[in-house]
């Protein structure tokens, strides 16, 4: 066993090194075999010993993995992928555009804001319109008005409806007492019949109330809120243009790094300028038309809530029915009882 362990040590000492044999590799495919050439190693793999090993061995290619590469964009001449892709190109210009947008929008923020605490603190001058803004002051105080009305009468239609549902509940009494006690009849059946025909009249007041209330409530919360956001965007416009006049005077000609920064000043100075010119001029084209509108829909309303008020609590229920017609108001019970689908 000694003679036998030597003899192996000293065939391993007459056999080449690896690196010597690895220049005898012909083939060398991941799947396939490799065949070794040179006769040193078919003398380490004799056959038959304990340590044979077949002449063609199946290897892996462990090489380390390369790029990979689209086939639509062959490589440029030093190996490095070209950007050929039309879609990352107008990422790339999609990104830039809004980087330049919250850029844009950051410095016109920072300015206005700036203004807006400068002219808090009287150190900056703003652009003042007198015949506009006392229009749109008397506007807001209109405005502020014509709400407070529109949350008494809703008030008002409210506490009168539960009266007149209190007259009906009040009639039915009335009339089932009269059918009960014989002896009364007569006084039960007046009274029913003198709720009910209260209760009539009522709901029609209700209704001449809740199309006064509709009325002046499309009146504020629509026709006037869209002036007031005209105006609103007028007044920011006036902030801008305060904001980059201040730029511009502030602006000396000779302390400027270029020309192309004093002429960008002059050119957001003109565009704001520009803006601020024409929202004011759309504010007060709006105002003259909502005036118009306002005093022919509380003209309407006017009329229409002092005659039915007057009509009801006179007592004259021809009057009042008359009103309701003149106004095109559709009848509507707030204690009628919707019918089935059959009877619709």
């Amino acid at each position: 066993m000694a003679d036998r362990e030597r003899s192996i040590h000293e065939m391993l000492k007459d056999a080449p090194s690896l690196n010597d044999s690895c220049g005898s590799v012909h083939t060398g495919t991941e799947g396939g075999s490799l065949v070794l050439g040179s006769a040193s190693s078919h003398s380490i793999a004799g056959g038959g010993g304990p340590f044979g090993a077949p002449n063609s061995l199946p290897l892996r290619n462990h090489s380390a993995p390369t790029t990979p590469m689209s086939p639509s964009s062959p490589p440029s001449g030093n190996g490095i992928l070209s950007p050929t892709d039309s879609g990352s190109g107008s990422l790339i210009r999609t990104s830039a555009s809004k980087i330049d947008s919250l850029k844009n929008w950051s410095i016109s923020t920072y300015k206005c804001t700036r203004q807006i605490m400068l002219e808090k603190l009287g150190k900056s001058q703003r652009t003042v319109d007198s015949e506009l803004e006392a229009q749109i002051e008397q506007l807001r105080e209109t405005q502020r008005k014509y709400l407070s009305i529109l949350r008494l009468t809703r008030a008002f239609s409210s506490h009168f409806q539960h009266v007149v549902v209190t007259q009906h509940a009040l009639a039915d009494s009335f009339a089932d007492l009269a059918q009960k006690n014989p002896e009364l009849q007569k006084e039960f059946t007046c009274n029913s019949e003198t709720q009910r025909n209260l209760t009539k009249n009522g709901e029609l007041l209700l209704n001449a109330l809740n199309f006064f209330i509709s009325s002046v409530n499309t009146l504020c919360n629509k026709t006037i809120d869209d002036t007031l956001l005209t105006i609103r965007q007028y007044e920011t416009a006036r902030i801008e243009f305060d904001a980059y006049r201040m730029d511009l005077e502030n602006t000396k000609p000779e302390l400027t790094p270029s020309a192309a920064a004093l002429e960008e000043t002059q050119r957001s100075y003109a565009q704001h300028k520009e803006q601020y010119e024409k929202l004011r001029s759309d504010v007060a084209v709006k105002m003259q038309f909502l005036d118009e509108n306002r005093i022919k829909v509380m003209h309407k309303q006017l009329i229409l809530l002092h005659n039915a008020i007057a009509a009801y609590f006179s007592g004259n229920a021809m009057a009042l029915e008359s009103t309701l017609k003149q106004f095109n108001i559709k009848l509507k019970s707030p204690n009628a009882v919707t019918g089935s689908w059959l009877e619709q």
